[in-house]
């Protein structure tokens, strides 16, 4: 899990990052900060690849995977689930949902990494890549009682779903494969997925992420994987969109914010030639208007991470050299 920051429904933010065999946790101490409480680290043995996903309740659903070893050649996987309710709080226990594939261990050991996605309303949808490369979904119902294993179909994904929710609480899943990318959405809140039109695109597995950049419109980002490349695209018919700018590495982290008067999207990676962290915002109507990147922080600092804080302030947040966690605000009584 790349380190996530988000905000509760009482305006603090928490900061989540994956150890080995666990996850850890810094939460603000009063909406808008400066100060913070941690690390706090909740160990669970044979916990990986977390992902984290919040819905318009504020509650904060964490997904995983857990392994566990079940004799001298064998290894269980599950995919696991917790619950975060109120900032600061304590977690629920990690509750098993299984796998696709329940009666073949072996199959199992080869699922991908989860994402998740909480639609407007209240249930938690997780999508992970199965044993024969395509889409396995398990989701919630109106009362949070969990469905079956669902399999949506799909070939040759590679690492790197990402499911997403927009403030009308539709999801979408992008989902790169070997010679396209597949989405997946909700015509409506609570409706079933559908399979869109595949994009033609090379995404470099593991780079893709995703904002709500108006109102119930999501753009998709992506780094090309021949050139490295940033895209950007939005289920609009177009073809994905080159933003330009300097070479970064990994996801970029997003958030739609007021920069000076506009309604933008902002952006930061760790530059591939500095080692710093970048931020950059563009307008949310025009992606062809490239972006120009600016150098902050230390050497070093990596899996950078945004959001609004209680003050409505963009924060970019981003694990040290050390592993401790690096903040930085938006000063809004200065430009730019």
């Amino acid at each position: 899990m790349a380190l996530r920051l988000l905000r509760g429904r009482d305006g603090r933010l928490t900061a989540f990052a994956a150890v080995p065999g666990g996850v850890t946790r810094w939460t603000e101490t009063r909406p808008g900060g400066p100060e913070w409480t941690g690390p706090r680290v909740f160990e669970t043995p044979g916990l990986d690849e977390v992902t984290v996903a919040q819905g318009r309740d504020g509650y904060i659903q964490l997904i995983g995977l857990r392994r566990k070893a079940a004799g001298a050649e064998r290894t269980d996987v599950e995919v696991v689930h917790a619950t975060q309710f109120q900032s600061g709080r304590a977690m629920t226990g990690w509750h098993s949902l299984g796998t696709p594939h329940p009666k073949d261990w072996r199959k199992a050991q080869r699922i991908g990494a989860p994402t998740a996605a909480v639609d407007g309303t209240g249930a938690a949808h997780v999508f992970v890549r199965n044993a024969g490369g395509g889409v396995s979904a398990r989701s919630q119902n109106g009362k949070g009682a969990w469905g079956p294993w669902i399999d949506l179909k799909g070939r040759e994904l590679v690492a790197g779903l990402t499911a997403t929710a927009t403030g009308e609480g539709r999801v979408e899943l992008l989902a790169p494969a070997a010679e396209a990318v597949l989405r997946w959405y909700q015509p409506e809140p609570g409706g079933a997925l559908r399979r869109a039109e595949d994009i033609p695109a090379a995404p470099r597995p593991g780079s893709v992420s995703a904002v709500e950049s108006s109102r119930d419109t999501i753009t998709h980002y992506w780094r090309d994987d021949p050139t490295g490349a940033l895209l950007a695209w939005r289920a609009e018919g177009r073809e994905p969109v080159p933003l330009g700018g300097r070479p970064g590495t990994g996801p970029v982290a997003l958030a739609h914010a007021v920069v000076d008067g506009h309604d933008c999207t902002v952006l930061a990676q760790q530059d591939n030639r500095s080692g710093r962290l970048a931020v950059a915002a563009y307008p949310c109507e025009d992606e062809a208007a490239g972006v120009w990147w600016t150098e902050t922080g230390e050497v070093g600092a990596a899996q950078p991470a945004l959001a609004l804080d209680g003050r409505g302030r963009v924060v970019l947040a981003a694990l040290g050299p050390d592993g401790g966690l690096r903040v930085a605000r938006q000063k809004t009584d200065e430009g730019g």
